[in-house]
């Protein structure tokens, strides 16, 4: 006969977790009267550390350039790889001491007023405020009882992009890590719901269902979109790329001829996925064209308006992104033009259902004892499961800020770019292209001598690096149609027409004295 063994009898005693801690009151925070003030003081330290680093790093220059070996070794030491996981605990000031010292002076400095980036903005300070109060409070937005009132944050959120964008009654959005997640989603709904109505099955298409079907977006399109073709199963061909305008935008009128050459070859048609506002060049595909076409052609219309779709915000800018409203579905992207910190993406759809039904599951674990109550649970409308409380930033800044706030925002990074733009028309030594830009991206590049071709091309890299080494502003690069520009996206509401005016005459001095240096 086994004899029970008293519970925990097997164990030896536990000791206290937080004895060898240097500062347990920063673990350990049950005793108030022993924490809070150190809660306090840390708080104090790390608000002191954050304004060192924005006044002392960020607002002296967009970045600290080093060859990505030489970046390397800085970080790591001399070996150039991770060190081995600390073993032994570490006080709160010099854990901060190694953000000062090994990663303050080498990030990307967004408020920079010369920062003209991957529409990476600088943060409002209340979405900064935003998001730490949302990691303190760790809301899992995933089932209703993990976190039920960040899912309430996030409805009401959400229904504020859907208003904004013109969508109505029997819509829905869902917040996501950005615009790759939601294109991906967005096609994913496209295929589940609107290709199994095309094709007539019961059950969402796959494997060989897949063949033989055509999703068309234009040459200005995300790389999420191919990559969404990939996740999702289909064979390669079937994105089918249509050429832009001399504007880089997407009109119906070759998407619908594409459509008439595959349904003739006996191809099925079923989704066009347009662009308002591409990351190449800012462009904005004929949206209202496009849904004009969807609807005769039975077509699921997506637009990934990512980083255009801010510019809802201002009714003067508004109908520069007109008719996003017609399209079934959506994408937009607050981390880009709402000034919002990584990471917070969306997804609008004109009917709630089309989400739930696509990723809509049941697990045991997440069921409710009181079904009849039928909680929002967010995960029935996501790809993803558990997700951060993104929603609660976007909440407190849009509650700070107002509608009309972020519209000066808006039409301030518009004006800069038109300010850019026509500089760079005046000047015989810049080019821009197009003549005016569509929103907030200017692609334009300096002119040095008699250059052309491929010297021209490799001229305007070596200028971007020296620009980045100069420490006085930064643009990226991009080809346009197989030439290199540079390339300003102007989501910095830091920024002023005299920046803009420095950064090209820093282009200027920096490419005769390159000139000079090749003399000698």
């Amino acid at each position: 006969m086994r004899v029970p063994v008293a519970l925990g009898a097997s164990l030896a005693a536990v000791p206290d977790p937080f004895a060898d801690h240097p500062e347990p009151e920063l673990v350990d925070v049950r005793d108030e009267a022993v924490s809070r003030p150190a809660l306090e003081r840390f708080g104090r330290a790390l608000w002191d550390e954050a304004l060192r680093y924005l006044y002392e790093d960020a607002m002296q220059r967009p970045l600290r350039s080093l060859p990505y070996p030489e970046m390397r070794r800085t970080f790591f030491g001399p070996s150039g790889e991770p060190s081995p996981a600390p073993e032994k605990a570490a006080n709160a000031a010099d854990v901060l001491g190694e953000f000062r010292e090994r990663v303050a002076p080498y990030v990307f400095n967004t408020q920079h007023p010369g920062s003209y980036s991957y529409f990476t903005p600088p943060p409002l300070a209340m979405s900064i405020a935003g998001e730490l109060l949302a990691q303190w409070v760790n809301q899992g937005v995933d089932v209703w009882v993990a976190g039920p009132v960040g899912a309430l944050v996030e409805e009401e959120v959400t229904a504020w992009l859907r208003a904004l964008i013109g969508f109505g009654e029997g819509s829905w959005a869902v917040l996501t890590s950005g615009g790759v997640m939601a294109n991906i989603m967005a096609l994913t709904a496209a295929r589940d719901i609107h290709l199994a109505r095309l094709l007539g099955l019961e059950e969402p298409p796959r494997s060989g269902a897949l063949e033989g079907t055509r999703v068309y977006a234009s040459d200005q399109a995300h790389f999420s979109i191919s990559r969404a073709i990939d996740v999702l199963g289909f064979p390669p061909e079937t994105l089918r790329i249509v050429p832009s305008d001399e504007r880089f935008r997407l009109h119906a009128s070759p998407v619908a001829d594409a459509v008439a050459e595959d349904r003739a070859a006996g191809l099925v048609p079923f989704a066009i996925a347009a662009v308002a506002g591409s990351t190449n060049t800012g462009s904005v595909d004929l949206t209202g064209e496009l849904a004009d076409l969807a609807e005769r052609e039975r077509l699921w219309l997506h637009v990934d308006a990512a980083y255009g779709g801010g510019a809802a915000f201002s009714q003067s800018i508004a109908p520069r992104v007109p008719d996003l409203e017609r399209a079934d579905s959506v994408t937009i992207d607050p981390h880009k033009w709402f000034f919002q910190p990584y990471d917070i993406g969306a997804l609008v759809v004109k009917h709630r259902e089309v989400l739930r039904q696509t990723f809509h599951r049941t697990p045991e674990y997440y069921r409710h004892p009181s079904p009849e109550d039928a909680p929002l649970n967010w995960f029935e409308y996501s790809i993803e499961g558990t997700r951060r409380f993104r929603a609660l930033k976007l909440w407190l800044s849009w509650k700070h800020l107002g509608t009309s706030g972020f519209a000066r925002l808006i039409e301030h990074n518009v004006h800069l770019a038109a300010h850019l733009a026509a500089r760079c028309r005046e000047a015989p030594d810049f080019e821009v292209v197009p003549d005016e830009p569509e929103l907030s991206v200017v692609c334009f590049r300096h002119l040095a001598g008699d250059l052309e071709g491929a010297e021209l091309d490799a001229y305007q890299d070596r200028l971007q690096l020296a620009l980045e080494a100069s420490g006085e502003a930064w643009v990226s690069t991009t080809k346009i149609r197989g030439a290199t520009y540079l390339r300003a996206g102007i989501v910095n509401y830091l920024s002023t027409e005299d920046d803009v005016d420095r950064m090209l005459e820093a282009l200027r001095r920096l490419s005769a004295e390159a000139a000079g240096n090749s003399r000698t």
